[in-house]
């Protein structure tokens, strides 16, 4: 099972000060500067765990993750992904071989509470193969097996992203601050090494 990749902050931090701030400017790859005025796709990050749910495939099993293979799933939550990820429901989907990759959030995971009253999975990625899906795929997956996904809060260059965050972003869970952005090139594009160009912004970093 593919563990998640590394999302990178927007800009380096000064690793010798207090605190460790960001270094305004002082990007973390050159693919982000070079792409910041392109257009961007922004989902609200959730303070939550990684959580993988891969399926084999037709006849086979459903296994759960973490952000790394040796992560520990929190009880209740890994309850609650056995309950709602039965082989049966992908087969009823009419879904292939593929790999969710979402967040585990509710009480007692980071500031889990403000999101809901129990714990429970929502999506922000799939893979099938080699290939990551479009949003509009991505939503209509979640829609097939009746879970929630990463909601989308606009569009546009990473300095927009940027100032969203900074003013104060909303949260689409409830009244309370959202904990940043999530964006992801309009075209998805990857690096020389082959990852994906994504990057976070998070309330605290900005504050």
């Amino acid at each position: 099972m593919e563990e998640y990749h590394k999302i990178n902050s927007i800009f380096k931090r000064d690793l010798d000060a207090p605190n460790k701030p960001m270094i305004r400017g002082n990007w973390t790859t050159p693919e982000l500067e070079y792409l910041a005025l392109n257009q961007w796709e922004f989902t609200e990050k959730v303070d939550g765990t990684n959580i993988r749910v891969d399926f084999a495939g037709l006849g086979l099993g459903v296994e759960f993750g973490g952000r790394t293979d040796n992560a520990l799933i929190p009880t209740k939550l890994l309850k609650h992904l056995q309950e709602k990820f039965q082989p049966e429901n992908f087969y009823e989907a009419e879904l292939p071989a593929l790999t969710l990759y979402g967040e585990g959030y509710g009480p007692g995971i980071q500031k889990g509470g403000v999101y809901r009253e129990d714990q429970a999975f929502v999506l922000f990625d799939v893979r099938i193969d080699e290939w990551w899906l479009e949003r509009n795929n991505v939503e209509d997956i979640a829609n097939k097996l009746d879970i929630d996904y990463v909601p989308q809060i606009g569009r546009g260059t990473l300095y927009d992203a940027i100032d969203i965050v900074e003013s104060g972003l909303k949260s689409e869970w409830g009244n309370f601050e959202a904990e940043g952005i999530v964006a992801r090139s309009e075209v998805q594009l990857f690096n020389r090494k082959g990852e994906r160009i994504i990057t976070k912004i998070k309330r605290r970093d900005f504050k």
